[in-house]
């Protein structure tokens, strides 16, 4: 049985030694430390990861990160939702997001054109010139051809993109398809529907992409999920896996709770009721928020995978 350690800070620290020493404090520090070396071992086990993230965390700094993920090749199939696209794509356009507090006057803020997502701000004018930028992007894609999935779509966008930030962009660049299934709950949604309103037989094809992404593993694959938050994004992963006859690892990371019965809340041991994690699978649920045990778990597990060569290898290809 382990032991609890006290934790000490030593000069010029790193963030694998810190991490390390997390799996000796206690609570949740443990279970961060264990969802780092589930990581670690989806990766050197080749497994399929699906990564999947709500849009708040694409407002974030995540996004960037999120970004260099893909790049490195630790996520095959990305999930998201809607806000996080277009968020992306603003963001790959020049849109600068502010930091503001959770306590804002937030009648001054909708009376100064000041949109909060938690303690970050974003102007209306971001998404003014989003509709600006978005019209010509469906204009190039209408011409292309008329039907789309949502994923050949947003590979198309990607490529359209030129920012090493962006996660359109690398998912594109890297051949990893992104799913968006309720891509229309945003603005760009909205502009989806006033461009077909114009343009009849333009479709964009969800169902047709609920198959691409049931089929976009199998049951001879091993399959890992890495679900930050939770709701439609990280369903559609889960769902994909128990299809396929379900995870071998997976790593869940959320503020919701258990008690809520939700999908948000839902831990890794009550997958396993579903078949959407296999009974002897390596699982971790970290409680807390995504911007702090996110980064902290990820870079543990590159920093391993580099001295073991792993990253080198991938980066060489």
């Amino acid at each position: 049985m382990a032991l609890v350690n006290d934790f000490k800070w030593k000069k010029g620290m790193s963030v694998k030694e810190l991490v390390s020493s997390y799996g000796n404090i206690g609570f949740q520090s443990i279970e961060l430390k264990k969802a780092s070396d589930v990581i670690v071992k989806m990766k050197k086990n080749n497994a399929k990861i699906f990564l999947t993230f709500t849009s708040n965390m694409v407002t974030s700094g995540l996004r960037g990160f999120f970004a260099q993920v893909i790049k490195l090749k630790m996520a095959n199939v990305i999930v998201t939702t809607v806000g996080g696209i277009e968020e992306d794509i603003m963001k790959a356009k020049g849109e600068k997001f502010s930091i503001g507090s959770f306590e804002n006057d937030d009648i001054e803020l909708h009376e100064k054109g000041i949109n909060r997502i938690g303690n970050l701000l974003i102007n209306n004018e971001s998404y003014m010139n989003f509709e600006d930028s978005i019209m010509p992007i469906l204009d190039k894609l209408y011409a292309k051809q008329k039907q789309w999935t949502v994923s050949g779509m947003l590979r198309e966008i990607g490529l359209m993109l030129n920012d090493d930030n962006s996660i359109l962009y690398q998912a594109a660049k890297n051949n990893v398809p992104i799913f968006c299934p309720a891509v229309t709950d945003g603005a760009f949604g909205f502009h989806l529907y006033l461009f077909q309103e114009k343009h009849k037989d333009f479709i964009v094809d969800v169902v047709k992409d609920f198959g691409n992404i049931l089929l976009c593993t199998s049951h001879d694959e091993k399959k890992a999920v890495i679900a930050l938050g939770g709701g439609v994004s990280k369903h559609h992963a889960i769902l994909s896996t128990l299809l396929n006859g379900g995870a071998e690892y997976a790593v869940y990371m959320t503020t919701a709770h258990k008690s809520s019965g939700s999908m948000s809340g839902a831990t890794t041991e009550e997958a396993k009721s579903w078949g959407k994690v296999k009974d002897e699978s390596d699982v971790a649920t970290v409680i807390g928020d995504v911007t702090i045990m996110f980064p902290l778990a990820m870079i543990n597990a590159l920093e391993e995978l580099d001295e073991d060569g792993i990253l080198k290898e991938k980066r060489g290809k």
